[in-house]
């Protein structure tokens, strides 16, 4: 059948319509990490950051000879200058011979440009099983580093567990993902890093979670330990709110097994939280998931696989302060995990995360979509 005239021109319209929709919505996906490639059994744990000059960096766990968290595992980083839509060959940020280099949570000093890395590290040969029953060799320490020339080179990592682990504690872990700097409010420029930990609970004789922050108000050359949000909830990421007062929002990965996520607030710039509460709208499946602030756009970002079990890794959007939450896209519908998020321009954001076909760890991700 012939089309007239102006039905062939309404129908070009109406496919170069859809066509406009469905790249507006559909997110640009690219692969940075691919497990068994370059060396590494595994990569995991991913963070992502813009550093000051514009350039992304993503962070992961290179694992050398197996997936699991203990063994031999670096610290890589690649570049992107191009706003995630490619990126350079890995750069090894730590490697510590046949010990665990991980965790990685980067936070950007906005006023001087600094970027520091916070970091956890123990011996290749403990087990977190261990560290937690206090019957392995070591325990688990906490490292910084930083760059002052955009990522390119990284200073020796320096051991801070002293000002930021309680000796009771035995598991720690700085992050995953990225830490903050607060904008408003009288703790306006402290760089807070969230946290998590594990402790033996008196009453109950058994090894229980929390989460945490650290912090520094000197621009990252001294850090000390803040407030702690206890029982049961585990990795956590830390957003400040559009209030205007500073108030910080933890969200955090729940041990209470009821598939919804935890949250907490803090007014005074993370020294003291709330108890925390179930996040209800927000299913998860028990696993790290990510919260950042989207300045420009004026809206709350979150991240993480939105099921009971590790699959279907979802963007939300949330414009009152996390109180209602819209889903913004699903990323992939099969095996994911953790992810990392990080605002793009105006419109948009860009998020890093753990995905597969058969299992979730196969590749780390970056996808690219707005935030409208």
């Amino acid at each position: 059948m012939t089309l007239s005239p102006l039905r062939f021109a309404l129908a070009s319209v109406l496919t170069t319509f859809a066509a406009t929709v469905f790249a507006a919505t559909t997110p640009e996906q690219v692969d940075v990490f691919v497990s068994g490639r370059d060396g590494y059994n595994t990569y995991r744990i991913p963070a992502v950051i813009q550093a000051k000059n514009g350039d992304l960096l993503a962070f992961c766990e290179g694992r050398k000879s197996a997936g699991g968290d203990s063994g031999d595992i670096d610290l890589l980083q690649k570049r992107s200058r191009d706003g995630g839509r490619t990126w350079s060959a890995a750069q090894v940020v730590w490697d510590d011979a046949a010990n665990t280099c991980g965790n990685p949570c980067p936070v950007l000093d906005e006023s001087t440009g600094t970027l520091w890395l916070l970091l956890t590290h123990n011996l290749g040969t403990d087990r977190e099983r261990e560290i937690a029953a206090r019957t392995a060799k070591g325990t688990r320490t906490v490292w910084l580093t930083h760059s002052e020339d955009h990522g390119a080179t990284w200073a020796a990592p320096i051991e801070i567990t002293a000002t930021t682990k309680n000796p009771a504690w035995t598991w720690y872990a700085t992050g995953p993902g990225v830490g903050i700097q607060i904008k408003d409010g009288p703790h306006a420029g402290r760089l807070v890093i969230p946290c998590d930990h594990n402790y033996d609970d008196a009453e109950t004789k058994t090894h229980l979670s929390g989460s945490h922050t650290i912090h520094s108000d000197d621009h990252g050359k001294t850090w000390q330990l803040g407030g702690v949000i206890r029982p049961k909830v585990n990795e956590c990421q830390v957003a400040e709110l559009f209030d205007g007062r500073g108030t910080l929002l933890m969200n955090m990965r729940s041990n209470y097994r009821r598939n919804v996520r935890a949250q907490a607030t803090s007014t005074d710039g993370g020294l003291t939280w709330t108890p925390p509460v179930d996040a209800t709208p927000l299913i998860e499946p028990v696993c790290q998931a990510s919260l950042i602030r989207h300045e420009a756009a004026r809206v709350l970002v979150f991240s993480n696989p939105a099921a009971t079990t590790r699959v279907q890794l979802t963007v939300r959007v949330s414009a009152d302060d996390g109180r209602t939450w819209r889903e913004l896209a699903e990323l992939h519908r099969g095996p994911s995990a953790y992810s990392s998020l990080v605002a793009l321009g105006a419109t948009e954001v860009g998020c890093l995360y753990e995905r597969g076909e058969k299992r979730a760890y196969e590749l780390i991700t970056f996808a690219r979509l707005s935030v409208k």
